[in-house]
């Protein structure tokens, strides 16, 4: 299977209808077709056996597949059992195996400390199951442990999955979780079974796991795209929850619609907007927005604007948050007087 699975995936079979020849299974294909014809509890405990990625290819090839022909079938299952027969029956040990022979020889604690030492890994196949739950839910059943569990607990899981772990942490911990994550190097044995404790409690947990839905953004997006006097369905909204509605209209007007307007909205914003704010709300601006704001600007307004960026020198995040946001209530007056027609979500359009 490994060997399979390591082998790049390519076109799987000829489509119906084509007059080309058919095209023998890739390995990947190869696999799949094993998984399918084993049945569902031999391949979920296939499964069980491979990483995030392997599983992932597999069982989209395995979801793709349709119109195999027998023959491809036989070939896929003979050529296994070729394989299978080569092999020479001789299997590595057992940790049960390894612990009574190193008990015999070495005595009990120093074979437990050599089998902790090959079987470090024995806990990734228990943590390779937290792999596919939301980030923030590990990142609470590790909040409360100290900075060392959590750093062994994240040195245990994908770089790409431990980097939005720490991510969903509070920002003040995250400097003293990846000092000891580099700091770490041989784990003694009691610290890798209470890490074994923990990953078993996330475990037992996992039925408990909520989905997380961006209730507000949602919103803001929806309403962003109703047709009809949208203006109207605010204001009722607002009637019922004056607070709620408030962050909903934060998240429908953000600083980077600025890059999706028109030209001639955005002369228009330029207009109402003094060049003393523009110099500031630009700065640490996105490249998009920077360059739609001085593309719309008179060329001598522009150096204009340029030189007293450079005199400005820098500014703190809170005074740019502040006339950003200033920006933006100067923008939605503009909206909802009927001066501009603001485009507040990204679309296909047609000349």
């Amino acid at each position: 299977m490994d060997e399979v699975l390591d082998s790049p995936a390519a076109p799987a079979f000829t489509p119906v209808g084509s007059t080309t020849q058919p095209t023998s299974p890739t390995p990947i294909e190869q696999a799949a077709i094993l998984m399918l014809s084993m049945g569902e509890e031999p391949a979920a405990n296939v499964l069980r056996c491979l990483s995030r990625d392997e599983l992932l290819e597999v069982t989209q090839v395995m979801s793709r597949m349709s119109g195999i022909k027998v023959d491809a079938v036989k070939k896929t299952i003979q050529r296994f059992f070729d394989d299978y027969r080569e092999q020479s029956g001789v299997h590595g040990a057992s940790r049960a195996f390894l612990k009574q022979s190193l008990d015999l020889a070495l005595g009990s604690d120093i074979a437990n400390s050599v089998l902790n030492s090959i079987y470090g890994d024995v806990i990734r196949p228990k943590m390779a199951r937290l792999q596919w739950v939301s980030p923030k839910w590990l990142a609470d059943q590790i909040a409360n442990e100290h900075a060392r569990m959590q750093a062994l607990f994240l040195a245990f899981l994908p770089p790409s999955l431990a980097v939005d772990v720490i991510e969903a942490l509070p920002v003040e911990c995250r400097d003293a979780v990846l000092l000891s994550i580099a700091r770490l190097k041989d784990v003694d044995r009691d610290l890798l079974d209470e890490l074994d404790e923990l990953v078993n409690r996330s475990l037992d947990c996992l039925h408990t796991q909520s989905t997380t839905v961006e209730g507000v953004q949602q919103t803001a997006d929806i309403i962003n795209r109703l047709s009809g006097d949208r203006q109207r369905m605010i204001e009722l909204m607002r009637a019922r929850d004056p607070d709620l509605m408030g962050e909903v209209e934060a998240r429908m007007y953000d600083f980077f619609c600025l890059s999706r307007q028109t030209e001639v909205v955005l002369t228009r914003i330029i207009e109402e907007v003094p060049l003393e704010q523009w110099s500031i709300a630009l700065k640490g601006a996105e490249p998009a927005v920077r360059s739609a704001i001085l593309n719309c600007m008179p060329r001598r307004q522009a150096q204009s604007f340029e030189q007293m960026m450079r005199r400005l020198g820098p500014v703190p995040v809170s005074r740019v948050e502040q006339v950003r946001s200033e920006i933006l209530t100067a923008v939605r007056e503009l909206a909802d007087a009927g001066e501009i027609d603001l485009q507040l979500f990204s679309e296909d359009v047609l000349e």
